[in-house]
């Protein structure tokens, strides 16, 4: 097949100026109208301002991070693993952020690639929602420190604990140590079949010193850990919950051994 390019590109044109219109708002916004929208079938917001030097930009007026907040706490989209890779984002597509807006510069000539541009940067903010349903390493330790101190008091808790008294206790590591009813409890994060294996070791270990704990791991996904792999953990670890996302099961293993 060969393309007549010169019609091909005027066809392109025309339908892409039919997706893309201008229109004023009621309060007297320029309000850029896109085909792009959120899972939920809400538009993206876009509008056109005129800048003191002369140029144009691009804003949501604070649309999508209010969109996200509707089902998320924004806090988390400003700290820790999560922060970063939302300035990354922001900064990767040339957009800025005041006081909850999203900002792009342009000019007229580009003003084109520019909408491509910004809305692309929107669809990435957005995309970070995702880490909530599934949780990259980063996020799920720092959403289980936060669980943990959600629900036990913090001076019953100390996080990167070693052993006192104990030869090489640096090198067998306990994520976090709780106050418990019946004995000290060592607590896990595993999010990789990596740290399934170091967890092994150091429960292992400890069990073979006569050191007295009860133990708790919580998966980021146990299904992804290989079943040889779990069944050695399982032989040596406590309870277990198989997800931070099973809520209910945390709450109640937490609160059955805390002091």
């Amino acid at each position: 097949m060969s393309f007549n390019l010169p019609l091909l590109k005027e066809r392109l044109c025309k339908s892409l100026c039919g997706e893309v219109q201008i229109r004023k708002t009621p309060q007297g916004h320029l309000q850029i109208a896109t085909p792009f929208t959120f899972t939920d079938g809400d538009s993206f917001q876009v509008y056109l301002e005129e800048t003191p030097a002369g140029g144009v930009q691009l804003t949501d007026h604070g649309h999508t991070l209010m969109h996200l907040s509707y089902e998320n706490d924004l806090g988390k989209f400003r700290e820790g693993t999560r922060g970063t890779l939302l300035d990354q984002v922001l900064s990767n597509s040339g957009v800025s952020e005041e006081q909850g807006k999203l900002l792009l510069n342009s000019s007229l000539e580009n003003l084109g690639a520019s909408i491509l541009q910004f809305g692309q940067a929107i669809t990435r903010v957005y995309d970070l929602t995702f880490l909530n349903r599934a949780r990259v390493a980063g996020t799920f330790y720092e959403d289980l420190k936060e669980a943990i101190y959600g629900l036990v008091a913090p001076e019953k808790i100390q996080s990167d604990y070693a052993v006192p008294n104990q030869a090489e206790a640096d090198n067998y590591p306990i994520d976090f140590r709780i106050e418990g009813k019946r004995a000290p409890i060592f607590l896990f994060g595993i999010a990789t079949r990596d740290k399934a294996r170091l967890v092994t070791i150091v429960l292992e270990h400890w069990l073979r010193a006569m050191i007295d704990f009860d133990s708790l791991l919580i998966f980021q996904d146990q299904q992804e850990i290989p079943r040889a792999d779990l069944a050695r953990l399982s032989n040596v670890g406590g309870e277990m919950v198989a997800s931070l996302d099973a809520s209910k099961d945390f709450h109640r293993k937490i609160i059955k051994l805390a002091a």
